[in-house]
């Protein structure tokens, strides 16, 4: 039927707390009514402007306030991503993303990285890049290059972000969401659980994502990579606080293809440290996507082989 923007939260929390066996039910069979439910969509993920990010990302080793040996280095030279590009489409990749860390791109680095959105798109691969927070105008001229899709997550609920991050407000990145979408890219935006948020949180998540004006186009989920020297590494190792349970991660996923059943619901970090079966299980709730190559912008990721 119609897709649904009115979900609240106490619905959220209803899906969450469905046995198991229904959850899964519920959420495959909205899979199939709107994807060939054996069909994984894949993305590769690169890195071209490493470290050096003024934000304070609690979970993020590109951070220049942490001491994580990530080295700040400069925007890469086009003809290297386009290299990088071309490797990923003869790997079997469909949609190559470009990440740098930056608060918000300069526009003289705009121009830099439309040109090798233009080269990426020439190949024949979807484009997507996350680059910080947009202005309309930066939005507009990211359009003109071709740009596909755009990544700007909002990462927790409202309530937990304060926990998270405290260099840009939750109202910032729906901002740069709406200036995006009105440019008439598409929307790739998602978050990350197991960063020591309670079950409510990872329900308000969904709900902030599954009640914006259109649900995004692709929605990543990412289980916390805990990096040394990240103020959340360094949180896990003193309240040694045990792991997100693995089946909430899959409930997750599950929630997420229910309440926004025509989006891309993508694997994204953390696949390395959940094992075949996990990924399996989250296959099985909706998952029709995944990021792959030897690293995902600073952390490891499966390899080609594995992935296969």
């Amino acid at each position: 039927g119609d897709l649904r923007h009115d979900w609240t939260r106490a619905e959220i929390r209803e899906l969450f707390a469905l046995p198991f066996p229904e959850l899964i039910y519920q959420a495959q069979t909205l899979h199939r009514q709107n994807f060939d439910p054996v069909e994984v969509q894949v993305s590769t993920l690169l890195s071209i402007k490493t470290g050096g990010c003024p934000e304070d990302c609690a979970y993020c080793p590109q951070s220049a306030k942490y001491d994580t040996r990530v080295k700040a280095e400069k925007l890469m030279e086009i003809d290297k991503v386009l290299a990088e590009a071309k490797a990923a489409k003869d790997a079997g990749a469909s949609r190559f993303c470009m990440g740098a860390a930056w608060r918000e791109p300069k526009d003289r680095d705009l121009d830099k990285v439309c040109a090798m959105i233009e080269g990426v798109r020439a190949m024949g691969l979807e484009t997507c890049v996350t680059l910080g927070m947009l202005t309309n105008a930066q939005a507009r001229r990211l359009k003109q290059s071709g740009l596909d899709y755009y990544n700007h997550n909002l990462d927790t609920s409202p309530e937990f972000y304060g926990e998270i991050i405290t260099t840009r407000t939750y109202q910032e990145r729906l901002d740069t969401l709406d200036h995006v979408r009105d440019a008439g890219i598409h929307v790739c935006c998602g978050g990350s659980v197991g960063m020591g948020e309670g079950a409510d949180d990872r329900a308000g998540m969904i709900h902030a994502l599954a009640t914006l004006p259109v649900h995004p186009e692709s929605v990543p989920i990412n289980l916390l990579v805990q990096v040394e020297g990240t103020p959340l590494a360094n949180r896990a190792a003193n309240e040694k606080s045990a792991a997100l349970d693995p089946i909430d991660f899959v409930r997750t996923i599950a929630v997420a293809r229910i309440t926004m059943p025509r989006a891309r619901v993508r694997l994204s970090a953390g696949r390395q440290q959940m094992g075949d079966a996990v990924q399996a299980l989250c296959f099985l709730a909706g998952a029709n996507s995944i990021f792959y190559g030897d690293k995902l912008l600073t952390t490891g990721n499966p390899d080609w082989e594995a992935d296969q």
